[in-house]
């Protein structure tokens, strides 16, 4: 990203455009979190199916009917131990998991006539409990004399460490920025995890004990995937995607135009938001919820004018119904079927940005059309999408399978080599959640245990 200087000299962009009062309330809680009385409240409109469709639609399995009996039962510390147990990151996802899309969507009351139960809100009830209240419901297993590399100290990796703690397996996390958590910590909205939730999330997990800890080593730069076989029984790559995916256009360099992901990392790690520079008009080029994360962001930040442009229809965005909503609501507007063609200057900052209408052609392929339509902007965010780099992997790149640019893992998550496995957004065929994320590492870890215990 461009330095702050930089960015704060360019035509439009400028720091501290609302008062203190107005950050405080723009990034606090977007969802207030649930008082006793209103968990009791809803967890009585379960009707505890047997047979829960919410549990099948969540992609670790929490035992949903459960945890929210035993919030109606004033068990709220039992319920954060049956979510945990199954998705140690429960207290995040509560927070930023598509739910609308996962268990909500799934639940029976979800009719026309009736609304889900708040599933993703009683987590949060059950899980913000527990951590307040101090209490530790794991404990590490006893000394296995095994131990594990896990690199990528993201909801992936920690959750992978996490379990394999719990078997008893010595294992040390290599995280190659300053913090751990991942996008927990650095890509998510932080109207969505106000407080500092994610950092208590992440010591809460860690002191179950068994797992050290090395930040600012990055794979490929301060060590190779070569030495980490040579010195440890197990590998785990979960470092996510690394690399953002370029518009390829003329100007692209401008100070104006900014990588989407960085500016949130910059904005989720600022002490002062009012030292932000934000632009007057911005313009976001995606349609994913990172696209929707910094559009909304850079509204509660003071930008007045803020539209995302999305090249294909609504129906094909990534971002679900429930944040293209929430973006509207924001004043932010959506506008589909733009292709960029060219980034406009004047006086060698960003001016605007010219785009070509596209439309459905033959087989669903996106065509382009001659007509073309231009909005001001004075800031350019890129949300079109991150990409693995295989790099990274060193010269064992020849002996891992690859799969559209990522890494090709089992059901297992077991890679190509016997004794690395691997999970989270650096896997081909995921999902691109949290939650998926987490489950991935559960599983691998659950696979390198039995490993283990087959040798």
């Amino acid at each position: 990203m461009a330095d702050g200087s930089a960015r704060s000299r360019a035509a439009g962009i400028a720091t501290a455009r609302l008062s203190e009062e107005d950050y405080r309330r723009n990034f606090s809680d977007l969802h207030p979190p649930l008082s006793k009385h209103e968990a009791q409240v809803e967890s009585d409109r379960c009707y505890f199916c047997y047979d829960a469709p919410c549990v099948t639609a969540c992609p670790t399995s929490i035992d949903i009917p459960l945890f929210i009996r035993q919030i109606s039962a004033d068990n709220a510390n039992g319920a954060a131990r049956t979510i945990l147990s199954q998705n140690i990151f429960g207290g995040m996802c509560a927070r930023d998991c598509p739910t609308e899309t996962l268990c909500e969507e799934a639940c029976v009351r979800n009719l026309a006539e009736d609304k889900p139960v708040e599933i993703g809100r009683l987590q949060r009830y059950a899980t913000d409990s527990l951590l307040a209240s101090g209490a530790q419901p794991f404990e590490r297993g006893a000394p296995s004399g095994k131990r594990v590399a896990v690199v990528g100290g993201g909801p992936a990796g920690l959750a992978c460490a996490h379990r394999l703690a719990l078997h008893g397996h010595a294992v040390t996390v290599f995280e190659a920025r300053e913090k751990l958590g991942g996008l927990n910590e650095y890509g998510i909205a932080a109207y969505k995890v106000a407080g500092g939730a994610a950092e208590r999330e992440v010591d809460f997990l860690l002191a179950v004990g068994g797992m050290e800890t090395r930040t600012g080593v990055a794979l490929g730069r301060d060590v190779t995937l070569a030495q980490l076989r040579a010195d440890f029984d197990a590998v785990f790559l979960g470092m996510g995607l690394a690399g953002v995916n370029a518009l390829g256009q003329e100007g692209e360099d401008l100070p104006g135009v900014l990588d989407a992901v960085d500016y949130i990392a910059e904005l989720r790690q600022a002490q002062n938001l009012s030292e932000l520079p934000v632009g007057r008009r911005v313009v976001v080029i995606g349609g994913g919820m990172t696209a929707i994360d910094v559009a909304v962001q850079s509204k509660r930040l003071g930008a007045e004018d803020v539209t995302i442009v999305y090249r294909r229809g609504q129906d094909a965005m990534k971002a679900s119904e429930y944040e293209q909503d929430l973006a509207q609501t924001n004043g932010v507007k959506i506008k589909h079927w733009g292709v960029p063609r060219r980034i406009l200057t004047q006086d060698g900052n960003v001016s605007g940005i010219e785009f070509r209408y596209g439309q459905t052609g033959v087989d669903g392929r996106l065509e382009v059309t001659e007509e073309s339509f231009t909005l001001d902007a004075d800031v350019i965010f890129k949300a079109i999408g991150q990409t693995f780099i295989p790099a990274v992997l060193g010269e064992s790149l020849e002996a891992l399978d690859l799969s559209g640019g990522r890494l090709r893992v089992d059901e297992e998550r077991r890679t190509s080599l016997p004794d690395v496995w691997a999970g989270g957004d650096c896997v081909a065929g995921g999902s691109d959640l949290t939650v998926a994320a987490v489950e991935d590492g559960k599983q691998a870890a659950e696979s390198i245990h039995a490993a283990f215990s087959n040798s």
